[in-house]
């Protein structure tokens, strides 16, 4: 089995990567590719299957999944070792739904004025949508209130993990994790700081505040 590590890497590098492990083959074998999001494992998964591949995927953690492709003797001549920039280019992504330089503040664990659980089940609500918007944010910060969002007992966790599953970053301000005693409980994304979120909204094509 060659071991190949795309952690970080985007598209079409995990494939490429991969692909050049397979050469290294020579014969049969397993080639086993570890990346960090959803669409990189949709892209390797679309390869090995047009290769005649078998190919089982799972996810190890937050941010961290394992690719396994079972090359034979039948198919592993399906990538040669010569024409590798003709073949590069044939290599197709899945787009990125990540477009624009969009950011999702929210510095509230509700939506609107007016009633607290009202409020709640409008930012739950919300954020299943945009889990299911076509385009993505390209980064949801998390600041004051909204903190909790990303914390143990949401009940919005599942969806802020599919969003950061497809690419989206998720950042929680550090010194409001702190001041609410969430530190340790923090479940989704990374921690960060003010210098981060005022960078991240100064340098956005578009805030989205809910």
């Amino acid at each position: 089995m060659i071991k190949v590590d795309a952690m970080g890497d985007t598209c079409p590098i995990p494939v490429v990567k991969t692909k050049n492990a397979i050469k290294e083959l020579k014969g049969s074998g397993e080639v086993q590719t570890l990346v960090d999001n959803e669409i990189a494992v949709q892209n390797l998964t679309k390869m090995a299957n047009q290769k005649g591949y078998g190919v089982k995927s799972q996810k190890l953690g937050e941010g961290k999944y394992e690719v396994t492709m079972t090359i034979s003797d039948g198919n592993a001549d399906a990538i040669t070792t010569t024409g590798d920039s003709a073949e590069e280019e044939q290599i197709v992504c899945y787009p990125d739904a990540r477009k624009k330089n969009t950011v999702v503040v929210l510095a509230s664990a509700t939506m609107g004025a007016g009633d607290e659980e009202l409020g709640e089940i409008l930012m739950k609500g919300f954020i299943y949508a945009l889990s299911q918007q076509e385009e993505l944010p390209a980064t949801i910060l998390l600041y004051n209130g909204g903190a909790k969002i990303s914390c143990e007992e949401s009940p919005s966790l599942e969806d802020l993990r599919s969003l950061e599953a497809q690419g989206v970053e998720i950042l929680t301000c550090g010194t409001c994790l702190n001041h609410y005693g969430l530190t340790d409980k923090l479940k989704v994304g990374d921690v960060t700081n003010m210098y981060v979120i005022a960078e991240k909204m100064t340098q956005a094509d578009l805030i989205v505040k809910p």
